[in-house]
């Protein structure tokens, strides 16, 4: 089971950190990734993060302003996000799967089995 926290609102500049805890799930999972859908838009790949080597990847529209860790004594994974713009604004899931993902494939939604329940963030003025 995925459990995301951590959403809220913000106004646009500000920052947030979203958590991924997994529990009940095998812990050789292969990867962990944060999606994200927007109200009316199609839910999209955000970023991901390999467990075995700890490879991180991001969508464009994120490059520089968020952050993917974690900690695997806590079995959890976070997403740092500054620089918020109203454009993040949405729903986001973690997802994770005991696949090999192709790592260039890392935010198609069918490469992932297991999904949390997602978190609301908001960015407003």
């Amino acid at each position: 089971q995925l459990v995301e926290s951590g959403g809220g609102l913000v106004h646009p500049g500000g920052s947030l950190r979203l958590s991924c805890t997994a529990s009940g799930l095998p812990t050789d999972y292969y990867a962990i990734a944060w999606f994200r859908q927007a109200p009316g838009k199609e839910r999209e790949g955000v970023s991901c993060i390999i467990r075995s080597d700890g490879s991180t990847y991001y969508a464009d529209s994120v490059k520089g302003r968020f952050t993917i860790a974690r900690d695997s004594a806590k079995n959890t994974v976070y997403l740092q996000m500054n620089s918020l713009k109203p454009e993040d604004t949405g729903v986001y899931y973690c997802a994770t799967d005991l696949q090999a993902i192709p790592r260039d494939e890392w935010s198609l939604m069918g490469h992932y089995g297991s999904w949390g329940q997602g978190t609301q963030v908001t960015v407003f003025s």
